[in-house]
């Protein structure tokens, strides 16, 4: 796998000196409340978002100014670790090789807390590296708020002078206690990524009714993040 991530990072040299029409972080979730089959199906989940027929062609439709993708994990202050370095997803090849990697990455060791305000930070030092795209954005995926670490609020000012969009992906957990509340759950948890976390024109937060519904919300997501870039670049244009 090292020989395939090596190769996946060798096609993408003479793209990162044809622009990029987007840098796209993804900051995964992966605290004490994501189980081992949770975790699965997150990073099993967005390597087949990845590759849905819409998300496909809006990634393959610009190859001269390909969207750049950064994929990392959080959970607790002293846990955020990069799976994927920036990579210009320039072919079929290349957006291969990326859900290969997703789907051959095991669980680290991590801290159970949930430090959201700086997981956002973490986004924010990879994102202010890619200053060449079009535009940036930031993409949080969370089945709880934030218990440790400064109040995500706090954290999004240091957003305030950047031209970088945060949005969110919210995943409702079952209640093994007292039953299925995800749906409430989903709906509380909205609220506070709305009042938190989100930032930017046209931000926005996707929800997923379990883990279970995590490929097809992050599909939807990634959908309408990459026609949103296609489209007003278009627009500046005329």
């Amino acid at each position: 796998m090292k020989f395939a991530l090596a190769t996946l990072l060798a096609l993408t040299v003479s793209a990162a000196e044809a622009g990029c029409r987007q840098a796209l972080a993804l900051g995964l979730d992966v605290s004490g409340s994501v189980d081992a089959r949770e975790y699965r199906l997150q990073i099993d989940g967005l390597a087949a978002a990845l590759g849905a027929q819409p998300v496909h062609d809006a990634l393959m439709q610009m190859p001269g100014t390909p969207v750049e993708l950064l994929i990392y994990e959080w959970s607790g202050p002293d846990n955020p670790a990069v799976i994927l370095p920036w990579t210009a997803i320039t072919s079929p090849t290349v957006l291969a090789a990326v859900q290969a990697q997703l789907r051959a990455t095991e669980r680290r060791t991590a801290s159970p807390g949930t430090a959201l305000g700086l997981a956002m930070r973490e986004g924010l030092r990879h994102l202010q590296a890619r200053r060449n795209c079009w535009k940036r954005t930031l993409d949080i995926s969370g089945d709880g708020k934030s218990n440790l670490g400064p109040r995500p609020q706090f954290e999004r000012e240091a957003f305030a002078t950047t031209d970088i969009v945060i949005n969110a992906l919210v995943i409702g957990a079952d209640s093994p206690s007292i039953g299925d509340l995800r749906q409430a759950e989903v709906s509380g948890l909205s609220r506070y990524f709305q009042a938190e976390v989100i930032w930017g024109a046209g931000s926005f937060v996707e929800t997923a009714l379990g883990f279970e519904d995590y490929a097809a919300a992050m599909a939807r997501k990634l959908e309408r993040e990459l026609e949103a870039v296609i489209v007003g670049r278009a627009s500046e244009e005329r």
